[in-house]
């Protein structure tokens, strides 16, 4: 017997499609909540006297994809084998970011899982899986999900999930799972046809979710109880919680902070670690601030102002957002204080942008920092990623920087091999009016930023999804497994020396100079030659050891060091 429950607090009858197709009247409680025991595997909801099935808003599984029935699921008959698994905490993390459609040929979780011991082996601590919830389609990059509680079917649904989580904690690796709050995609959301699920206004991506209009406690329930059974359900140690801006609440305790409440409350039963990452472009502090200082408490956030740094410093790109970033001393302003934009004007925004973090009581740990990612690499017109255009040289400038900074760094999946593969933008929408909207979208988009429209892409079309894909044999050609190895020894040298994971921020010390830079770790200092000349760089001390370098001509000699064009070197006081 299954246990069929649906909250539909603004309809007057509520029957269930059973197999078989037998139909039978749910009971109504006073909370809005409609209930009814029944053999059922498969089962679908109809809504007053309406006769077209609908999947479970709650669905766990959905088998036959988003339009079809729900399925049941029983979460206790999965035999777990990480019973020794007590989590990782943020500190000291090395984040691994991919994605399951693209991360192998079969697109799967357990494909996925057969490559867990390559990233065990390269040092990163910690797994982060684009969205996985179910969409319409085959294959998406994830931020259409319309069923936030059932994991995609063409992945390998609720089980497949369970598998890799379980694998990647035999390995001794967390596993932080992307989850979008702040729409639903465009295709199979009936959600909003059972409750008001949606407000009036709109973000970017589609309606808002109704956060702090009537009825919306079921609404905030609904996010809050995805958001835990991700965690407690399948086990996952975090979540990065998409586009937080674009949540609208204006009631008194936030969403965010009543999520991390109850997160917080789980972690303590559960007795490990479970972290919330935030996706913000507010540069606003409060997210990460504890609740006993008054903001949400939310365990870290995206640095956008790293990257951007970063990224413009190393390909001299200025166009879009970029405009307002460039050059060394920008680099050393993010790398002291994790915002660029800290209470400060925008070219870009046209208006006074972000807040100051607190240098002292902030600890860096709290900002994820990166290259590259998804959004980064996949929302430029041919998805092209730095190795394309920098010189092997910069690239291990830009990966020691990172990972030598106070920040929680974060790699894009194959970044650490120089992948030269694309990250596209892709979609596979059956309805024809959606699909070329989609892709009228994208090129409109990409012209307001200066590409021409025949550069890019049809996110429809399959060659997109498959040049997407990773391409595990370029790590047997030499010149991209001497880029593993060395994304491998520097992940080992942040591992062996504390400077290098210390997270506080006013400790950092930054000297910028004519396409260099000087950094300061305590005992460890980095020094970047940004230039495709040699440069004499001058330490803040004298080098008791070389600790690592991108470059064999690098030399160096008591207070300085000599660089070759585009490299960098790490260095023991």
């Amino acid at each position: 017997m299954a246990e069929l429950a649906v909250w539909v607090p603004e309809r007057s009858r509520v029957r269930a499609r059973l197999d078989g197709g037998r139909d039978i009247d749910l009971t109504r409680g006073e909370d809005g909540w409609w209930r009814a025991t029944a053999p059922a595997a498969d089962y679908a909801f109809l809504l007053d006297d309406e006769d077209e099935p609908l999947p479970d808003p709650r669905s766990p599984w959905q088998p036959y994809g988003v339009h079809g029935p729900s399925r049941v699921y029983d979460h206790a008959a999965f035999r777990w084998t990480d019973a020794g698994w007590t989590g990782r905490a943020l500190p000291g993390s090395v984040v691994y970011e991919l994605h399951v459609g693209t991360f192998t040929p079969e697109g799967t979780f357990d494909a996925a899982v057969t490559r867990l011991d390559h990233l065990a082996d390269l040092g990163v601590t910690t797994v982060e899986l684009l969205p996985v919830n179910a969409f319409n389609g085959t294959c998406n990059w994830g931020y259409d999900g319309v069923c936030w509680y059932a994991p995609h079917e063409a992945y390998g649904g609720p089980d497949g999930l369970k598998r890799f989580v379980d694998a990647a904690h035999q390995r001794g690796l967390a596993v932080i799972v992307d989850a979008v709050y702040n729409h639903f995609g465009p295709s199979g959301a009936y959600a909003p046809r059972f409750a008001p699920y949606l407000a009036e206004g709109a973000n970017t991506w589609g309606r808002s979710l109704n956060l702090d209009g009537p009825h919306s406690d079921g609404v905030r329930r609904y996010v809050i109880d995805s958001a835990l059974m991700w965690l407690r359900d399948y086990h996952a140690d975090g979540l990065r919680l998409d586009a937080v801006h674009a949540l609208v609440d204006h009631r008194a305790v936030h969403l965010l902070e009543e999520l991390a409440t109850e997160v917080d409350a789980l972690a303590a039963h559960l007795g490990r670690p479970l972290t919330l990452i935030a996706e913000s472009d507010l540069n606003d502090p409060r997210l990460i601030t504890p609740r006993e200082a008054g903001g949400y408490g939310l365990h870290a956030q995206w640095d956008d102002d790293v990257h951007h740094a970063l990224h413009t410093l190393l390909t001299g790109e200025r166009q879009g957002y970029y405009a307002d970033f460039g050059g060394a001393e920008c680099l050393a302003t993010v790398l002291r204080g994790a915002f660029f934009h800290a209470g400060t004007w925008s070219a870009f925004r046209k208006r006074v942008h972000g807040r100051p973090v607190d240098r002292e009581r902030t600890p860096g740990y709290r900002f994820l920092a990166y290259l590259q990612n998804h959004d980064q690499i996949g929302n430029r017109a041919t998805g092209d990623r730095m190795a394309e255009t920098l010189s092997p040289g910069l690239l291990k400038v830009g990966a020691v920087l990172l990972l030598t900074s106070p920040f929680t760094p974060m790699l894009f999946m194959g970044e650490e091999w120089g992948a030269r593969t694309p990250w596209q933008f892709f979609t596979s929408h059956p309805e024809p009016e959606l699909a070329a909207a989609v892709a009228t979208g994208r090129r409109r988009e990409f012209a307001a930023h200066g590409w021409l429209s025949d550069e890019v892409p049809d996110p429809q079309d399959p060659a997109t999804f498959a040049r997407s894909h990773l391409e595990w044999a370029e790590l047997e050609k030499p010149a991209h497994r001497e880029m593993y190895d060395f994304y491998r020894a520097l992940i080992a040298l942040r591992r062996r020396r504390p400077d290098l994971t210390d997270p506080r921020l006013d400790r950092v010390e930054a000297s910028p100079g004519d396409r260099s830079l000087v950094v300061r770790r305590g005992g460890t200092v980095v020094a970047a030659n940004f230039a495709p000349h040699p440069q004499r760089l001058v330490l803040p001390a004298a080098a008791r050891a070389t600790l690592l370098v991108t470059d064999v001509g690098a030399v160096v000699d008591g207070e300085v060091v000599d660089l070759p064009g585009e490299s960098a070197a790490i260095v023991g006081l």
